[in-house]
């Protein structure tokens, strides 16, 4: 008699263990790539570019591949997706090993690799969304953000600890054989199948207007579409913080990869913490105050702190720690609603407008905060005979790194004013009153 697979919460649970093992290989290689680029360039702009290459084809292919995970398997779909992202880390490796690997090569698997992970996203939420009953998404969500936060304490302090004995080739190779067991927990496990009903989506079958269905969705109710246009702003900021987290402390440390590593283990285990509470609590009653005292919280005591940090080293700790804490709660509690609001079936296509509407702005983001500090802040900060640099010196010190941690500081600030203002939009602050929850039926699992 042949063994059934896990279905429901184990599969999930076990998908779930494969996928902390997968990050925790990948958040090696992406550190000790960090600290190459950075000794090749020493310059913001260069991390910044390869986030943008990588990051920019999930965006601007949002709505392909969206409409593609809606019609394809599912589970075949994320393992399309995995085995991409094995293929650079493949590229790089050998790039490395033959002594021929430069920056713009990491643009250019980044941005091939980030459009095969365009895929992931969408295809997994709205797989779980029919594994799991709907008063477990805020928790299966902190689980997620449990594994991503618990691969970032991991990682950084291996990668540390190992990079001296293994190189960087033997970190990549990790990774590999990470990602090769998170797909065979995807080959383990029964996933269920959502079949389209055309009719009720009111649209033909066409692979164009597939496309476009998720920014009708989205168009025709106003309050999902205000919750997109309040992480719209929030993740312009927080990408213009967050871009300068690493570079910040290597410019004010002289390169300094052990204080970096224990500052992103720190932020890693604020991440768990704060996924651990999510888990067990289950989020707020109201998920929508989820998100925004979220965004207030990391604005304030995440960004603030940390901007302050090259003045006073322990801030870089506690804003690193008291900002991946609330993240958990911003993005488990949007997720909920989402989950809850759209039918599993065209989560596909909706999702992936969402990946396209609120992170548009993080290469933005990136850019911006990496230009305006090598290009003005930085050189500004600098000249101590200057009356801004003089009395922004106060706070942020006159030195390596200040101009970076003022731009930090401010985008931090900013982000606090979102979550405030959101508030103040009735369409926005009652969205789960306002619009009914999907009644979607979960079908007899699939491959």
């Amino acid at each position: 008699m042949p063994l059934s697979r896990p279905q429901g919460m184990r599969a999930f649970t076990l998908i779930w263990a494969g996928q902390v093992l997968s990050l925790i290989g990948s958040s090696m290689t992406g550190f000790a790539l960090t600290i190459w680029a950075w000794k090749m360039t020493g310059q913001a702009t260069a991390l910044a570019g390869v986030a943008i290459a990588s990051f920019l084809p999930q965006v601007l292919f949002a709505p392909l591949t969206g409409a593609l995970v809606d019609r394809w398997n599912r589970k075949l779909t994320m393992m399309l997706s995995d085995l991409a992202t094995g293929l650079t880390t493949l590229i790089i490796l050998a790039l490395y090993w033959s002594g021929h690997l430069e920056i713009w090569h990491l643009y250019v698997t980044g941005a091939f690799a980030g459009f095969f992970q365009s895929f992931q996203w969408p295809a997994y939420s709205a797989a779980i969304s029919l594994m799991i009953p709907k008063e477990q998404y805020t928790r299966a969500s902190g689980m997620l953000s449990l594994a991503e936060w618990g691969a970032g304490v991991l990682a950084p302090i291996l990668a540390s600890a190992l990079i001296g004995v293994l190189d960087i080739s033997g970190i990549m190779m990790i990774d590999l054989t990470t990602l090769s067991l998170a797909i065979v927990t995807l080959l383990l496990v029964a996933i269920p199948r959502q079949t389209r009903n055309l009719q009720a989506e009111g649209e033909k079958s066409s692979l164009w207007q597939d496309m476009l269905y998720g920014f009708r969705f989205i168009a025709q109710r106003p309050s999902l579409l205000g919750l997109q246009l309040v992480f719209f702003g929030g993740n312009l900021l927080s990408s213009m913080a967050g871009t300068l987290n690493s570079p910040v402390i290597l410019a004010a440390t002289d390169n300094n990869s052990l204080l970096l590593g224990s500052t992103q283990s720190v932020a890693a285990v604020g991440g768990i913490l704060g996924s651990v509470l999510v888990t067990a609590w289950g989020g707020p009653r109201r998920r929508v105050d989820g998100v925004f005292r979220g965004w207030i919280l990391y604005g304030l005591l995440g960004a603030g702190l940390y901007g302050l940090g090259v003045r006073w080293m322990v801030l870089w700790y506690v804003g690193a720690f008291l900002g991946a804490f609330v993240v958990p709660m911003i993005n488990s509690s949007n997720q909920a609603i989402w989950q809850s609001k759209v039918q599993p079936s065209v989560q596909g296509r909706v999702f992936s407008v969402r990946r396209m509407i609120a992170p548009v702005t993080a290469p933005l983001g990136m850019w911006l905060g990496a230009r305006f500090a090598d290009r003005w802040m930085e050189p500004l900060m600098q000249q101590p005979e200057n009356h801004w640099a003089a009395f922004l010196g106060g706070l942020f010190g006159n030195r390596p790194g200040s101009g970076m941690a003022v731009i930090i500081f401010v985008a931090g600030l900013l982000a606090m004013l979102v979550g405030l203002l959101a508030y103040l939009v009735p369409p926005v602050r009652d969205v789960e009153s306002t619009l009914p929850d999907h009644t979607a039926e979960i079908s007899p699992p699939g491959a």
